[in-house]
């Protein structure tokens, strides 16, 4: 009988430490130039994934994701500090606005009135300027739950960047039972203005340590993408991918053809492209899946937005170290950033990102481990 009671006991016991708990945690994550405090919040559901968020930029530092054994590990780019990440980064896990990706000699115009922005990717403006929604600090609201939530809230002040209007900005983070992670994204104006929000996490699912992601097998329900100049800004026309090197309606090794002779390839220095889903609705749905062969990873991407910008990491050099001292190497990161059309407020044909008082900015995507 004793032997009975101490074996139920211990399976008991067994079960009572494989389980975890969903919350949401927050901790001191370091001090910024200017003496703000930055904070960090641990997401995690019951599965044991973990999302680690900070404020500063609404970057994601580290996710954690189970391969085909159950094993979790981090799989995104990133560093351990917030001095790191505001000494330099490209753009690691970070929230992009106001307007994702690039603006044509940084200027557009609304109602004949034209604005300049910074111009800090050569002749065009990148990411929202030299000062993007990246490098400020998010007012921070987290709530736990089974899927705990962090509620980010940016006021961008009118002419903030060259961008005309007061900008009340929201996104969310939700860690979700089934091990996908929510971001919805929406915005009010005051004034006429732009935008185009996004988020720029690097991933390599066999580890963020694990060096090259060319191995990586890539699908895209895109059957177009745009075709861009020598300063990576969109020509206006929107080329069918088949029979190029940009074709991912099946599942295709990034490194595949990334190599090829090819005028695009050449530009972006490898794929950095905006791809045109089939489906360009507003409706959510799947757009793409990441597969990893050797750890098993699967990542799904959905969203409501009507394309998406590829980066093999083309400009990842080594000179980035990440959180375990790892060095970055080229192409160890990719990005799949949903969003509008690079350039739209130039270019007439493009859907419109311009926003108007009264109307509420919307979008929504889901990054989820299958």
């Amino acid at each position: 009988m004793k032997f009975k009671y101490w074996l139920i006991l211990g399976v008991m016991m067994a079960c009572t430490q494989k389980k975890e708990t969903a919350n949401i945690e927050k901790t001191d994550f370091g001090v910024l130039a200017d003496g703000s405090k930055a904070d960090l919040y641990t997401l995690k559901n019951a599965n044991g994934m973990e999302v680690k968020i900070t404020n500063y930029g609404g970057i994601i530092t580290s996710w954690t994701a189970p391969d085909k054994d159950g094993k979790y590990e981090n799989i995104t780019l990133g560093y351990s500090t917030v001095e790191d990440y505001e000494k330099g980064s490209p753009y690691f896990g970070a929230l992009i606005g106001r307007y994702g990706n690039r603006i044509a000699g940084g200027k557009f115009s609304i109602d004949g009135e034209t604005y300049q922005l910074p111009t800090n990717d050569g002749p065009n403006s990148l990411h929202g300027g030299d000062k993007g929604f990246d490098k400020v600090l998010w007012a921070a609201t987290p709530e736990d739950g089974e899927e705990p939530k962090l509620k980010l809230n940016y006021t961008s002040k009118d002419g903030e960047m060259g961008y005309p209007g007061t900008l009340e900005v929201t996104v969310t983070y939700t860690l979700q039972k089934d091990n996908s992670l929510k971001i919805d994204y929406e915005a009010t104006t005051d004034k006429a203005t732009v935008v185009n929000l996004t988020n720029h996490a690097y991933f390599n699912l066999a580890g963020a340590q694990a060096g090259s992601i060319l191995n990586h097998e890539l699908s895209m329900a895109a059957d177009r993408y745009l075709p861009v100049n020598a300063t990576l800004i969109p020509t206006g026309e929107l080329r069918p991918v088949s029979g190029t090197v940009f074709d991912f309606t099946t599942s295709t090794k990034i490194g595949e053809r990334i190599e090829a002779e090819d005028e695009q390839l050449g530009f972006g220095k490898g794929y950095d492209h905006c791809w045109v889903f089939a489906d360009s609705s507003n409706s959510l749905k799947s757009v793409a899946t990441v597969f990893e062969p050797t750890t098993g990873r699967t990542l799904e991407v959905l969203t409501t937005e009507p394309a998406i910008q590829f980066y093999s990491g083309n400009f990842l050099t080594g000179d980035y170290t990440g959180k375990a001292g790892e060095k970055y190497p080229h192409r160890s990161g990719f990005c799949l950033e949903t969003q509008h059309y690079p350039d739209s407020p130039n270019q007439s044909t493009f859907p419109s990102t311009l926003l108007k008082p009264g109307e509420t900015y919307k979008s929504t995507t889901i990054y989820k481990f299958q």
